[in-house]
């Protein structure tokens, strides 16, 4: 198996520090040792907001006829782990996983990561990233897998809605606002997702569901705008079903008496 170990002397976006790095891209193994049921923040996409941390939880389970000597698992944005723009180390002091033995042949081992807006994490790599693995059983035989499981790290969305007036004449326009917003995590600071559509919703008071009126677009600063007849009492709400970098969101809705 050729790794070899990266110190914390990196630097720029690629925050990776003390583990062991593959010498080559390519998966490699020998023997029977396998990685399976790779899962990441309990299966949920790690979403992190203009400022602060995110820490969550990478498991797996590795099998070996004579058992599970040792695994590790790395984080990271790019197109291999060799050329990674962006990553994250377990919180251990070697970086390694934490493996607990299931029977003779199994172990569940897992780590937690940590991720920081401004540090790993900068706009550029929100998105798909992806899980570098390798493990050894006591008899040396290994697999190191390149890609073993890809997931999202998301940039933290916002989203506001306002109807008026209110109260409101049944039959008169009701104009609604609001903005759709997201980190963006090289300014520490939330700024506007511009021109994405985004649902206008309607609730009747007493209802347990909305309904989509219409679709409206932010513009070039995130805000929103739609208009609607008001026909009963009932609460407005924008409603963003989310992109491959941003969570979906609902605003909250908002109440207006139709008189």
């Amino acid at each position: 198996m050729r790794i070899r170990v990266l110190g914390a002397a990196v630097t720029g976006a690629l925050a990776l520090s003390a583990f062991a790095v593959p010498a080559a891209q390519a998966d490699d193994s020998r023997g029977d040792t396998k990685i399976s049921n790779v899962v990441v923040n309990g299966g949920k996409a790690v979403v992190v907001g203009a400022t602060g941390s995110k820490t969550f939880t990478v498991s797996f389970t590795v099998t070996d006829d004579s058992g599970v000597d040792w695994a590790q698992a790395i984080l990271y944005h790019g197109p291999s782990i060799d050329e990674a723009d962006s990553g994250a180390v377990a919180n251990s002091s070697d970086g390694r996983s934490s493996c607990t033995k299931v029977d003779a042949t199994k172990s569940t081992c897992k780590a937690g990561y940590t991720v920081t807006a401004r540090s790993n994490l900068i706009n550029k790599v929100a998105g798909s990233w992806k899980v570098w693995a390798v493990a050894r059983g006591k008899d040396s035989n290994f697999v190191q897998k390149d890609n073993v499981k890809s997931f999202p790290i998301q940039r933290a969305s916002k989203l506001t809605a306002n109807a008026a007036p209110e109260p409101v004449k049944k039959g008169r326009t009701i104009t609604v606002t609001g903005a759709l917003t997201r980190a963006n995590w090289d300014a520490a600071k939330y700024s506007g997702y511009a021109t994405q559509p985004v649902k206008l919703q309607f609730r009747k008071k007493g209802a347990s569901s909305y309904t989509t009126l219409k679709t409206v677009k932010s513009d070039s600063r995130g805000n929103l705008k739609a208009t609607t007849t008001a026909s009963a009492d009932g609460y407005y709400r924008f409603s963003f079903a989310g992109t491959s970098t941003t969570p979906a969101v609902n605003a909250a809705g908002d109440l207006v008496d139709v008189r």
